[in-house]
């Protein structure tokens, strides 16, 4: 009889045999697998809030002006599990407006409408900026123009991509994405929309240079409206939590186990998240916490663990590079003591 002993003690075959055991237990429906002790997230949570509930460090973002005026001392925590468990600390329910966070699920509603994976590497760029989100240089010194659609030049760009006949069109499938994304209705922050458009000359010169390189696809005003709204929406921790979940889930929403976003599009927004999602700060939040992310002015930040759990945290004050410092801080606190970094 043939030995096959070597086959059994190969190491490239035990390495083989450990990725595929991973495989399987990724692709292992949610509700089948054992349930983590729910105490252990109320604990960390709570933890989390504790130890940075003092923290002053940063100013809220006043270029928008109606950001200016949002309770500094906010801070709220939310946990919410692909088996649609929820776990909430401190200003949870807060609604804030949900700015740059928003950016994601724009892109990721384009791969939707699309069906094209494609569809952003040509038409937008992947590639993070190294240069501040609303930076006006970046789309002259990018080959790609709109660079990426986590900064304002492609998150612009995504917004134009959305197919609607007209702004209204585009904004309710904008909103409507977001809404089946967090499994409820969601509301404009009217106070929040005004203060913005009234301030956004940056960005109206962004989407104009996009026009003059062929990299909006829809009238300029149109898309600089658009994304105007869609940043004030207003979201909290929980929902932020929820739409990050669906997110984790594949796609499905844990709540009303819908699939708003085919599941092979999920793996490139995740990837979007962990190269971009925090600016010029992305690379060190990729080496220090390893969780696809995405961060935004108005005070929010949602984390992203897949197959597993989505991770948001709510502070209005900022550093300098546009995130928020308690949020982020906490968020960090919460995967190391639950270890659910993906380089781990």
């Amino acid at each position: 009889m043939k030995d096959t002993s070597c086959f059994i003690t190969s190491p490239v075959l035990r390495r083989m045999a450990v990725v595929l055991a991973f495989l399987l237990f990724s692709a292992y429906p949610a509700w089948a697998r054992p349930l983590v002790n729910s105490d252990i997230f109320v604990q960390v949570l709570q933890e989390a809030h504790a130890l940075f509930a003092e923290d002053t460090e940063g100013v809220n973002a006043d270029y928008i002006p109606e950001l200016a005026k949002i309770p500094s001392e906010l801070f709220g925590l939310a946990l919410v599990t692909v088996d649609g468990r929820v776990f909430v600390a401190g200003d949870a329910d807060y609604v804030f407006s949900i700015q740059s966070v928003s950016k994601p699920f724009t892109a990721a509603l384009v791969l939707q409408e699309y069906d094209a994976p494609e569809i952003l590497v040509e038409r937008i760029g992947v590639e993070p900026t190294g240069l501040p989100f609303n930076s006006v240089l970046a789309v002259e010194l990018h080959a790609s123009r709109s660079v990426n659609p986590l900064v304002n030049a492609g998150a612009m760009a995504a917004v134009s991509l959305v197919p609607a006949e007209d702004k209204t069109e585009r904004f309710l499938k904008i909103k409507q994405f977001y809404e089946a994304m967090a499994g409820q209705k969601l509301k404009v922050i009217k106070e929040v929309y005004r203060s913005e458009a009234a301030t956004n000359q940056s960005n109206r010169a962004i989407a104009n240079l996009l026009k003059k390189y062929g990299r909006i696809y829809a009238d300029p005003e149109e898309a600089l409206d658009v994304y105007t709204r869609q940043c004030a929406i207003g979201v909290s921790a929980r929902v932020l939590a929820m739409m990050g979940a669906t997110l984790a889930n594949g796609g499905v929403n844990p709540i009303s186990k819908k699939q708003v976003l085919e599941a092979r599009y999920v793996p490139k927004v995740l990837a979007l998240m962990l190269t971009a999602g925090f600016y010029d700060e992305s690379g060190r939040w990729a080496y220090e916490v390893g969780l696809p992310a995405k961060t935004g002015v108005g005070g929010g930040i949602v984390a992203v663990v897949p197959g597993e759990m989505a991770v948001a945290a709510f502070s209005p004050r900022l550093n300098q590079a546009g995130n928020s410092v308690r949020a982020m801080r906490a968020i960090e606190y919460v995967s190391q003591r639950l270890g659910l970094g993906l380089f781990q």
